[in-house]
């Protein structure tokens, strides 16, 4: 990607993430949960979180809805906590970007080479979630929904707009069901529950997006990762966006669990800070449309005429 800032660091950790993938697959199950939350060993915790909630589901409903109840409101409060972080994020990225500002006042050259390597960035994120969304997404569409994708495409106008709006897949959630529901004709069974669902965990172009920044940060700091450290950060990236919230700029929140999982410094989220609202904006709008899209390639497996 050339993002190389010339901020060499040498990071601890990623000779971990050198290890056979066999090892790998064995270090995904911990051996002390605790252990694993102290050391901020994200995939043992992850792979932890997804065992837990299984056997929770298995429980009889006294101890289910008191453990779903727990949790629910442990979430609430995190997302409290983290609402009030992100309002105070313009204050950080005001410091970051003066600081570089700063450093690189003297050197005009050295100040456009930083925001062409952040354009750089910006551009691959944005063409990552155009092939995303306009070839991939309307094949499926196309050759297994068998729908017009520009029909579908129209009658999703009203939604599409708002998640790019307000960056946020969860206030959006209504004019989605509204729209696939009536422009679309899917019924209001497949809709109540494919859309609620994919607005909580078919979040694709947060995935996409966090794979990118992750590459970005290392390539930022002059390291480098292997195939399989690549690997770590794409499962990574997919089992995080399954668990960011449907709010504004949840996915930079998650891509720390990624940058622990290989071993990259965490400041590096500093570097991306600047750009993220309008990334934000586009990504939130790809699961938008992705949502959208799985609720009438579900509706069309399942023998319902639509009207796209």
């Amino acid at each position: 990607m050339g993002a190389d800032l010339g901020f060499k660091k040498s990071v601890e950790g990623l000779n971990a993430a050198d290890s056979s993938f066999l090892n790998i697959i064995i270090d995904l199950v911990p051996t002390n949960i605790f252990n694993s939350m102290a050391n901020g060993e994200m995939l043992q915790i992850i792979f932890f979180a997804l065992i837990f909630g299984f056997f929770i589901t298995r429980l009889s409903n006294s101890y289910k809805d008191n453990l779903t109840s727990f949790f629910s409101a442990a979430f609430e409060v995190m997302m409290k906590i983290t609402s009030v972080v992100i309002k105070l994020t313009p204050i950080g990225i005001f410091g970051i970007v003066a600081g570089v500002v700063a450093e690189q006042a003297g050197d005009l050259n050295s100040l456009i080479d930083i925001i062409k390597r952040l354009g750089i960035y910006v551009l691959a994120v944005f063409l990552g979630l155009l092939i995303h969304a306009t070839i991939t997404l309307p094949l499926i569409l196309k050759f297994i929904a068998k729908v017009n994708p520009f029909s579908h495409f129209k009658a999703m106008t009203t939604p599409l707009l708002t998640a790019f709006s307000t960056s946020s897949s969860s206030a959006t959630l209504p004019l989605t069901m509204d729209a696939v529901e009536n422009n679309d004709g899917v019924s209001n069974k497949i809709t109540s529950f494919v859309l609620p669902l994919g607005a909580t965990v078919n979040m694709d172009g947060t995935a996409l997006y966090e794979c990118v920044a992750a590459m970005f940060i290392a390539q930022a700091y002059g390291v480098e990762l292997g195939f399989l450290q690549q690997a770590i950060v794409v499962v990574t990236a997919l089992l995080a966006s399954i668990g960011a919230a449907g709010i504004s700029m949840a996915g930079l929140v998650m891509i720390t669990i990624i940058l622990t999982a290989v071993g990259l410094p965490l400041e590096g989220v500093g570097l991306i800070l600047a750009v993220d609202r309008i990334l934000d904006m586009c990504r939130t709008t790809v699961n938008v449309w992705s949502d959208s899209c799985g609720a009438v390639t579900i509706a069309k497996t399942e023998g319902e005429t639509l009207k796209v």
